[in-house]
């Protein structure tokens, strides 16, 4: 069973910074796009970026593009989400979610069958 696992979230000044990690297990990242979603109380989910070995260009919504950076650590089978510049438009709960075989962006927006997902994570940013 895939299973996700989402940590680095907390409380931080505007202009701050936080790392996300969302950490991979019963599953290896060599098959899967990893996404990271972010939904703000009374706001629809948000795809915020996508990660897959199968491509050498990851997702960024535009929204964040430029301020955050996804990377991977294979050998812990872990994704990260680097959030810097960080704003209170950015607060959200974050969470992590796996597609099978790689990241599908349609008309500029993240999509496809993200059908596992992590228990999510607080993102708070003071102005």
């Amino acid at each position: 069973q895939v299973q996700l696992v989402e940590s680095g979230g907390g409380l931080v000044q505007a202009g701050g910074s936080l790392r996300l990690s969302c950490k991979a297990s019963e599953f290896t990242l060599d098959y899967y796009g990893i996404g990271w979603f972010r939904q703000a109380q009374g706001k629809e989910r948000e795809g915020v970026s996508c990660f897959s070995y199968r491509n050498d260009s990851p997702y960024y919504a535009d929204s964040v593009k430029g301020r955050f950076t996804i990377s991977a650590d294979h050998a812990k089978n872990t994704v990260y989400l680097q959030m810097n510049s960080l704003k209170p438009e950015d607060s959200a709960v974050y969470y992590c979610a796996a597609e099978p075989y790689d990241c599908t962006v349609v008309n500029g927006q993240l999509e496809g069958s993200f059908d596992s997902w992590g228990q999510g994570t607080q993102v708070t940013v003071s102005s």
